[in-house]
């Protein structure tokens, strides 16, 4: 492989006498990798990956733990304190495309099925998109801390009940910690009991039944997703 960063070229030797020649010169990404280096290229069937790299030394100063729920993305960092980012609009948005589809799918138009699934994917990714490129405006020089989910935990038939499995997927949580990752610094713990566990004393209640936590060993009372947040941040400090 060999890259002429003036032209912004990228040529790949694919056999002696063949090659293959790439470019990121005008592409919408181009003044965002500005001075940085090109990683190893990926070739795949439909499309090629160009990973870039950056020398570039990040002061962090703020380190946020987000615990991801249903319909939304709630965050602690002392220096700021709770941080609410409301999912509702992308919710609505997949409820209101599973209902089309079903209609499409009752109809057998297969076309209009096809269509309705390319404009879900568009605007759910336009929606990620927004989600971080906020974060990395307003946290800059911070570090993103999320639970590392497990998807098929979330959509298992044998942990979880139907309604609670149909909502789970709604939520694609794993896609928007991925995207978040793309533009800021982030990091995962396991998610055991960071939303039964007091972020005061450290005892673990034996559920997580209801929104308000309360334990009872040092009678702390919280809002359960503030609890999971405190505790996502302390475990990446730990």
């Amino acid at each position: 492989m060999k890259i002429d960063y003036q032209s912004r070229t990228i040529r790949i030797t694919l056999r002696p006498g063949e090659y293959l020649v790439v470019s990121w010169k005008s592409m919408w990404f181009e003044h965002r990798v500005r001075g940085w280096y090109v990683g190893e290229v990926i070739i795949k069937d439909d499309r090629i990956v160009i990973p870039f790299k950056s020398s570039k030394e990040i002061y962090v100063n703020k380190v946020i733990g987000w615990d991801s729920n249903e319909l939304s993305l709630d965050g602690y960092e002392p220096s700021i304190g709770f941080i609410h980012v409301d999912l509702r609009p992308l919710q609505s948005m997949k409820i209101t495309y599973e209902r089309k589809k079903a209609i499409a799918q009752r109809k057998g138009k297969r076309n209009l099925y096809e269509e309705y699934v390319a404009r879900e994917g568009n605007r759910v990714r336009d929606f990620k998109n927004k989600l971080s490129a906020g974060l990395r405006r307003l946290f800059p020089n911070t570090i993103h801390v999320f639970e590392d989910l497990e998807k098929e935990d979330l959509v298992s038939r044998k942990r979880v009940k139907k309604v609670r499995r149909k909502r789970n997927a709604r939520t694609p949580w794993r896609s928007i910690h991925r995207r978040v990752s793309e533009v800021a610094l982030t990091d995962f713990v396991p998610p055991e009991n960071t939303s039964r566990e007091c972020p005061r004393c450290r005892f673990v209640v034996k559920t997580r039944v209801g929104r308000i936590f309360e334990c009872p060993r040092c009678n702390l009372k919280m809002d359960r997703q503030r609890v999971a947040s405190i505790n996502i941040r302390r475990r990446y400090l730990e």
